[in-house]
């Protein structure tokens, strides 16, 4: 995946993630969750043996991922 594609997917799958859980965030602050709830979110699908195959997939994965990271967060503040 491209660096630019993949910033797109995180933006997404950020503000996806704070609007789910009612946050209101800055825009880099939706990409920076977005970005590591990618990488989780991959992480946790390559463990479970799903994988996504076009961007809509990405982006679910990537959505639940950032939504597990700013729970996680929560609980540790």
């Amino acid at each position: 995946m491209s660096l630019i594609i993949f910033l797109v997917v995180g933006l997404i799958a950020g503000a996806l993630a704070s609007y789910i859980l009612g946050r209101q965030q800055d825009l880099l602050v939706n990409l920076l969750i977005g970005i590591i709830g990618a990488v989780v979110g991959g992480l946790l699908a390559g463990l479970l043996g799903l994988g996504a195959y076009n961007i809509i997939g990405e982006i679910i994965i990537a959505t639940i991922g950032a939504i597990l990271c700013i729970l996680i967060w929560q609980r540790m503040r």
